[in-house]
Formats: structure tokens, C-alpha cells, sequence
């Protein structure tokens, strides 16, 4: 059988619009030989969540995102994908839109339910939905505390500055130059100081050599003093006056025991009293000297009697 050249035509026209078709598709995510099911998801927001997105599982890719569009007048989205038909999942399954990485976009990952009793999702169900911050969400719920600590501490350094604006008014400001100044003498004063000590160590040095050389030999001299005294009989010494002490412990004791004339006089009671009756005595003649001289010392020329003896007044002194 021959075929005209208008119906090779046509067959090549139909075999280009079948594979443009074709690839169309498959550029899209997806495969017209492959047989597949479609589901649906409801969001709010679809987090920058495209067509074309790929649908994955566990993280296998099995399907694409295949149109987007307003569900209500509340701004709510639908989101349409599908999936090839050799992976099944329960109708509790959660289609969840996530980020790909830092920089790069979202995609939509299916948590199947194994465990579910409403049995396994077909065709045309509407899955549960969800969004998951990913690692940018974990970021950007870690840089918001961050960034109101920053917050807070620039209004802090911010008041910092502010009362030391305040602290350091021109009267302030001025006692600070001042002081600085002051010191600033202060370190040319000492400068000076120091200039001169060393010229006077310069012109001194001989001076200050010798005086160091009469220490020195001072310091032999009394090395070598301390060497005689050190050299002398010191125990011969010690021996001398341990007999002496010894010696003078005897004499106590024989004084304590009423030994010798000191030891009686200290001992004997009768000798100090027999000692202050005879002073006692002295003492009473000497005052009746006193009073009657005539009684003792008597010259008479004319050959006149003497007196008879009256005993004084203070006889009982």
C-alpha cells in the first residue's frame, strides 16, 4: 500500500505534535506513558510553592505540582498534583510544603499514614496540609531573639552615650584637660628629676666607688671580730660564773637556815628585839641629856648639892 505524499505529510505532522506533546509533558514532570493519580491540598499560603514543583515521598520524587489557583474569596489556595500509581498512601496522609534548601525553592512532601483506618487515598482526595519552616524557619526563629537582644542593646549603648554626654559637660570636659595637663607637668617634672639624679650619679661616681670600698672593708673588719669572738674562752667563762651562782645559792641557804651572823640576824627574833630595846634605850638617854645636862655634867665650885633625880615626863617613850 502506498501512501500519498499530503497523508505522509499528515503522519509526520501528528508524529511532531504527539512528541512535542509528549515532551511538553515530560518537561513538566510529567510522563504521559506512565500512569498516574491526582490529588489535592488546601493552604493559606504556599510558601513560594510553584508548578512543576516536584512531589516526593521519603524523599523520592513520584509526582509534580500541576496547577495552583484561589480556592475562595478568602484567599485560600488549591493546590493540584499527581502521583505515578505504583505508591500508594491512606487518606490521612499529610501533604506537606517544604524549602529544598537555603537558596533554593519548595517542593510539596507527602507523610503517608500506614497506620489509618479510612483506608488508602484515591484519585481526586483532598489530603491534610501542611507547612514546614525547614532550615529556614529554624533560622529565622533563631534570629529573632537574636535580633531584639541587638535591638536592646544598642538602645542600651544608646544611653550609655547619652549620660555620658551628659556626665561630660564643658565643665567636666574642662577639669579633664586640666588634670591632663597637670600630669602632663607632672611626667616633665619626674623626667627632669631623673636627669639630674643620673648627672649627679655621673659627677659622683668615684665617690659613691670608694664609699661601696669602705663598706666592703667595714664588712671584713666586723667578719673578722665576730671570728675572735667567737674564738674566745666563752665556755671557761660560763664555767666561772655558774660557781659563782653556785656559790652565792649556798651563802642564801645558810642565810635561810640561820647560819653565821647574818643568817641569826635574820633568823633570830630575840637579837632584833634586844636591838631595838637598846635603841630604844639610847634614844631615851639622849633626850634626858637633853633636858637635864646638869644631872650628868655637875661642877660646883662652892661645893653645892646636887639635885635630886626626877623622873621626865615622856619616860614611858
Amino acid at each position: 500500500m502506498k501512501f500519498t505524499k499530503e497523508i505522509k505529510v499528515g503522519l509526520l505532522t501528528a508524529g511532531a505534535i504527539a512528541l512535542f506533546v509528549f515532551g511538553y509533558s515530560f518537561l513538566k514532570g510529567r510522563n504521559l506513558l506512565t500512569p498516574d493519580r491526582s490529588f489535592y491540598a488546601v493552604y493559606d499560603n504556599v510558601e513560594g510553592l510553584t508548578k512543576s514543583a516536584p512531589v516526593t515521598i521519603n524523599g523520592l520524587v513520584v509526582g509534580n505540582i500541576d496547577d495552583i489557583d484561589f480556592l475562595d474569596s478568602k484567599g485560600r489556595l488549591i493546590v493540584k498534583f499527581h502521583v505515578d500509581e505504583k505508591f500508594s498512601f491512606s487518606k490521612e496522609s499529610v501533604a506537606t510544603v517544604y524549602s529544598t534548601g537555603i537558596i533554593g525553592g519548595k517542593a510539596l512532601a507527602i507523610i503517608p499514614d500506614f497506620d489509618s483506618q479510612k483506608g488508602m487515598a484515591t484519585p481526586g482526595d483532598t489530603l491534610q496540609s501542611k507547612i514546614d519552616s525547614g532550615l529556614e524557619g529554624q533560622i529565622m526563629s533563631e534570629f529573632i531573639p537574636l535580633k531584639e537582644k541587638i535591638e536592646h542593646m544598642v538602645v542600651s549603648a544608646d544611653s550609655v552615650l547619652t549620660a555620658v554626654n551628659e556626665t561630660l559637660n564643658p565643665n567636666t570636659r574642662k577639669a579633664i584637660v586640666q588634670s591632663l595637663n597637670e600630669v602632663n607637668s607632672t611626667l616633665i617634672e619626674i623626667r627632669g628629676l631623673s636627669g639630674n639624679v643620673n648627672r649627679f650619679l655621673v659627677s659622683n661616681e668615684k665617690d659613691l666607688s670608694n664609699t661601696i670600698k669602705n663598706l666592703d672593708r667595714t664588712s671584713e673588719n666586723f667578719a673578722k671580730i665576730s671570728d675572735t669572738l667567737a674564738r674566745l674562752e666563752i665556755a671557761s667563762v660560763v664555767k666561772d660564773l655558774e660557781t659563782t651562782i653556785g656559790n652565792f645559792n649556798v651563802v642564801l641557804e645558810n642565810v635561810n637556815e640561820g647560819e653565821g651572823t647574818l643568817g641569826k640576824l635574820m633568823t633570830d627574833d630575840r637579837l632584833y628585839t634586844n636591838l631595838e630595846r637598846a635603841t630604844r634605850q639610847a634614844e631615851m638617854l639622849l633626850q634626858d641629856v637633853k633636858l637635864n645636862p646638869t644631872r650628868y655634867i655637875n661642877i660646883s665650885l662652892f661645893g653645892k648639892k646636887n639635885k635630886e633625880y626626877v623622873e621626865p615626863e615622856d619616860r614611858k617613850l
